[in-house]
């Protein structure tokens, strides 16, 4: 449940993926990866681009050619961080589109007037902007696990920083193909149970990004009768989760994560619940960042839950404001885009006074309160807060907003785009040391409403537009 036990079953998956592939590449020669450095020499380095062009070339039947695939890439899981860095320069730099290739199909493409000249050399311009790295990509799609070896490559080049030049391009030519691979038509959705294999139980766990899991029994209380997982999962991928959502049956909107996670908490009766609520969504694969269905992924669970449970009525979330506290320490230090009201600022000053003293004459007391350790268990201070804090967060969520236009903080941008609606912030619904720190401890409920979803979607990707309840704009008002 911890990042120890992620990376002993990754361990584990590596083992068996390269037994796997040793078999296959059985046969190729000198290349294997017990003669290559871990750093990858430059002596090693000549040997790799052979390897490659002797993939494209494609000498020999299927079987010598997942031979060449498999010893490649099998070479590439016994390099060191160093070594896999020089081995995608290579691929990207060595196997990139032909420039010159490239201009002189496209100067045929308008120098040709024939109806059937024009055809072929526009069907040469488009295989010549095809980088010869991307059909030696596609090689690795005959190969046991080698999808999911191509989007742990793409993670290991997302992780690279800079990321620039032909490392960039390789890493958009890998987006491409998962954005094909991985298209929604694809994907099967599934509900994990306490009974699914402990493998894929402990991948949740491992892979859970936003309220961790703290052992098997917090685990299993979230996959009881009155909880819900749902993932999709890829035919090449069968093992692997792409994306999961928590889901809880309950009676009315939850408003408090420690309480909705607590394992000695009442268990509640399904039949008898008229709310799911969505309480944490995980990308489980960063390789595929930026290839988006967790939108489909909420709408399918929906159905299915609408399918399942009649007197289910309401579908919301209890979502966190991952960048509520960032953007008002912006806000406060260039001046606030909404002022303390003279009645809230002598309120905080009267209750910062009680914990600390006498409050320096200069001083923002919003931040000299925000700045206090625990300064949610002071009942007092907290209570002075409150109002002004809610009403920050909702012009954060509902006015701050990107160049683009849309809405700043990642996760109601998420829920916006898929048609959802702001419904009610909690005050402390989060009082964990990342709650706190995020978002003041507030979380929201977003709203998705069957017949709204597709309007909502519509207004805010289309128009800017935000809807919200009453309940969040009356937080506007002073």
């Amino acid at each position: 449940m911890n990042e120890q036990r992620k990376t002993g079953f990754l361990d584990r998956a590596l083992r068996n993926l390269r037994g796997a592939w040793d078999k296959i590449a059985r046969g190729q020669g000198d290349f294997s990866s017990a003669n290559l450095s871990p750093e990858l020499n430059d002596e090693d380095r000549a040997r790799l681009i052979e390897q490659m062009v002797a993939c494209l070339e494609g000498v020999g039947g299927e079987v010598s050619a997942r031979g060449r695939a498999a010893a490649l890439g099998h070479a590439y899981l016994a390099l060191n961080e160093a070594g896999r860095k020089r081995f995608l320069t290579v691929l990207a730099e060595e196997f990139d589109v032909d420039h010159d290739l490239v201009k002189d199909a496209a100067e045929r493409v308008q120098n040709v007037t024939a109806d059937t000249l024009r055809r072929r050399a526009e069907q040469d311009l488009r295989a010549a902007l095809v980088a010869p790295r991307v059909r030696l990509l596609t090689q690795f799609n005959g190969l046991p696990e080698g999808v999911k070896f191509l989007v742990d490559m793409r993670a290991e080049l997302l992780a690279i920083k800079p990321l620039e030049g032909a490392l960039k391009d390789l890493e958009q030519d890998l987006k491409g193909l998962m954005a094909a691979w991985f298209d929604i038509g694809f994907l099967e959705l599934r509900q994990i149970t306490w009974q699914a294999p402990a493998a894929l139980l402990e991948k949740l766990a491992a892979y859970e990004a936003v309220h961790r899991i703290q052992g098997w029994e917090d685990l299993k209380h979230r996959l009881a009768p009155d909880r819900r997982c749902y993932a999709f999962f890829h035919p090449s991928m069968p093992e692997e989760p792409l994306i999961f959502v928590w889901v809880a049956l309950v009676k009315g909107m939850s408003d408090n994560i420690q309480a909705l996670l607590d394992e000695d908490g009442a268990k509640a009766d399904p039949e008898a619940a008229d709310t799911a609520v969505f309480y944490s969504i995980s990308n489980a694969q960063v390789g595929l960042r930026g290839i988006n269905f967790g939108d489909f992924l909420i709408k399918r669970v929906v159905n299915s839950l609408s399918r399942e449970l009649k007197n289910i009525k309401a579908f919301v979330t209890l979502s966190p404001i991952p960048g509520f506290v960032k953007w008002l320490e912006t806000a406060l230090e260039d001046g606030e885009p909404l002022l303390l009201t003279d009645e809230e600022a002598e309120e905080l000053t009267e209750a910062l006074g009680k914990v600390e003293g006498e409050v320096e004459k200069d001083q923002n007391p919003l931040k000299a309160a925000l700045d206090k350790p625990k300064w949610h268990r002071q009942k007092d201070l907290s209570e002075a807060m409150k109002a002004t804090l809610l009403r920050y967060c909702a012009h954060y969520l509902m006015h701050a907003r990107r160049p683009e236009g849309t809405a700043m903080d990642p996760v109601a941008h998420f829920h916006l785009s898929n048609g959802a609606s702001m419904g009610r912030l909690n005050w402390l619904a989060d009082t964990s040391r990342n709650g706190l720190a995020q978002s003041a401890g507030i979380m929201i409920n977003y709203l998705y409403e069957l017949d709204e979803i597709e309007d909502n979607h519509e207004a805010y990707l289309g128009r800017g537009e935000i809807k919200a309840s009453s309940a969040t704009r009356n937080h506007l008002k002073t």
